[in-house]
């Protein structure tokens, strides 16, 4: 698409405007509050010459300096080169880098240009497509990797399921013994090819009630392992490993015990619904799924529900290795300070 000519802010320095005649920017820059006239801007008359600086031939005049009246257009159409992220100056569009809070990004085209055209010339280009946008960066921090979040939650729950053994196994011997009954007549009548008649003997009352305080020690463990955790530092066993932590969406603070309960108990509470033909792990399933498609931030249902977001800690650089020590006299040829008299020091 092709940008019709106008005065437009001037991508160099945004805090001025210039005329695009449809190829590059020509005329002197004017303050960008400043009303500009209706057309181009008048012809600038050509600068008087210069004495030749340095060894110049005699009467040959000075080329003029780029940005100055009189320099050719593609001079003055050459905005200064970009930064890389985090610097700021002359030339450096104010979105550019990831010092805005709470996101920052590669810019698009400059403020006010034409909507769905092409950035002008020298313009950094955004590395993402429209239609996505740049990656948010929540509190200058970037969004945790998908594989990292599935590694921590893994680990997470094998940490979980170790100490439910610890502590859940009485009740779950307990349990088995009290439906295998039930799982001996459904194997007679499988193996009869299930041509016979099949009687399931009722399950006992003990059998239920071990049931639910499974339930509810394996929910206590979780709750126990997670929540406190998350509230006081953000991260998990398996997060502190992978180098990645549960921040608020809008606020610097730490996570709060009561935004930590609120992100735990969807994954949490599902649990007691494992009984209901799976509906509570198929819940959880979707949850944990959801940040494989969700935009911009990545965002688990327990995420949304308590406005949190997990993201990649800054890894930091190791120091320096100290330089050796030089040595405060020479050595002789055992690596023993030599006297003046030629032996060594007792």
């Amino acid at each position: 698409m092709t940008v019709q000519p106008g005065w437009y802010p001037d991508p160099a320095d945004p805090t001025t405007q210039r005329y695009w005649d449809g190829e590059g920017w020509i005329g002197a820059p004017l303050p960008v509050d400043a009303t500009p006239p209706p057309g181009p801007p008048p012809a600038e008359p050509a600068p008087a010459s210069a004495p030749p600086v340095g060894g110049g031939a005699p009467g040959s005049p000075a080329s003029p300096a780029p940005g100055t009246p009189g320099a050719p257009p593609s001079a003055l159409g050459s905005p200064a080169p970009p930064a890389p992220p985090g610097i700021s100056g002359p030339g450096v569009p104010p979105s550019y880098g990831p010092g805005l809070p709470p996101y920052g990004g590669p810019p698009g085209p400059p403020s006010g240009w034409p909507p769905g055209s092409a950035p002008p010339p020298g313009w950094p280009p955004s590395r993402y497509p429209a239609w996505a946008g740049p990656p948010p960066r929540p509190h200058g921090l970037e969004l945790a990797p998908l594989g990292a979040r599935l590694v921590a939650r893994l680990i997470d729950i094998s940490i979980v399921f170790l100490l439910n053994v610890l502590v859940n196994g009485w009740f779950v011997w307990r349990f088995v013994q009290e439906i295998e009954p039930i799982s001996r007549e459904i194997n007679r009548w499988l193996a009869s090819g299930g041509t016979g008649p099949l009687t399931v003997p009722q399950a006992s009352r003990q059998a239920d009630w071990l049931q639910v305080v499974i339930l509810l020690i394996a929910v206590a463990l979780w709750f126990a392992y997670e929540v406190p955790s998350v509230a006081n530092t953000g991260q998990t066993f398996g997060k502190r490993v992978m180098g990645i932590k549960v921040v608020p969406v809008s606020e610097t603070e730490r996570v709060s015990f009561g935004r930590s309960f609120r992100r735990w108990n969807m994954l949490g509470l599902p649990v007691f619904l494992w009984s209901c033909c799976g509906i509570g792990f198929l819940i959880q399933l979707l949850d944990c799924g959801l940040p494989a498609i969700d935009r911009p931030l990545r965002q688990a249902l327990h995420d949304k529900r308590a406005q949190t977001v997990v993201v990649q800690l800054a890894r930091t650089a190791p120091p320096p290795a100290a330089p050796p020590a030089s040595p405060s006299s020479p050595a002789g040829p055992t690596g023993s300070p030599t006297d003046r008299s030629g032996g060594t020091e007792s």
